[in-house]
């Protein structure tokens, strides 16, 4: 029996960004099945102490664009610290990897939520916008609109709570959270932690 990884996060987190590729790499090489997870993070955030980078103290700002920076180098993957379309709203994208995963599952929607976290972090798209995601959604063969009418449906709306209320529960404070066997690891900078979990 295969080990399963849950995957929470949300489709503005540029840490997700930066992670998504090789941790759904990884999880394929090592047999490991994903649950695809999108939360609201800002309840998550209310629960657990965080804030929206807004309310950060500036040094803390600051320096998350050095990260941010840092990282794209370091992993040469494109990425523009200050995009224009940012802070975004990530609700509707949320949902709609949501429907993705519902309509044509799972290896659709990660393959989808790669290409909204681009979109946002690397092509200066506003994944706020119904238009936009559908066009998204479309680059890959997808009914970006069946998608969008789909998101809003009650049904996806409580896989969404119920996807926040469990990452409430397993004590997520940020994205991309994953856990396996029970174990949690925060961020993209603990995926070796994580791919050696996947071994044992």
């Amino acid at each position: 029996m295969s080990k399963v990884c849950q995957y929470f996060f949300a489709a503005h987190s540029p840490w997700t960004y930066l992670g998504h590729e090789r941790f759904v790499a990884m999880a394929r090489q090592h047999g490991v099945q994903i649950e695809v997870r999108p939360v609201d993070l800002g309840k998550v955030f209310g629960v657990s102490g965080g804030l929206p980078l807004a309310k950060r103290a500036p040094q803390r700002q600051a320096y998350r664009l050095v990260e941010l920076t840092r990282w794209s180098e370091f992993l040469g993957i494109p990425l523009n610290a200050q995009p224009k379309f940012f802070p975004v709203s990530p609700e509707l994208a949320n949902r709609m990897l949501i429907a993705a995963r519902l309509t044509h599952g799972v290896d659709v929607a990660l393959s989808l939520s790669l290409a909204v976290m681009r979109g946002l972090w690397a092509e200066d798209k506003n994944i706020g916008d119904e238009e936009t995601l559908a066009q998204i959604a479309g680059s890959l063969g997808l009914d970006g609109k069946a998608l969008i009418k789909s998101a809003e449906t009650a049904s996806v709306q409580a896989e969404y709570d119920r996807n926040t209320e469990d990452a409430t529960a397993a004590s997520v404070f940020g994205s991309p959270w994953y856990v396996l066997d029970g174990e949690s690891f925060w961020g993209q900078d603990r995926l070796d932690f994580l791919e050696r979990a996947m071994q044992k």
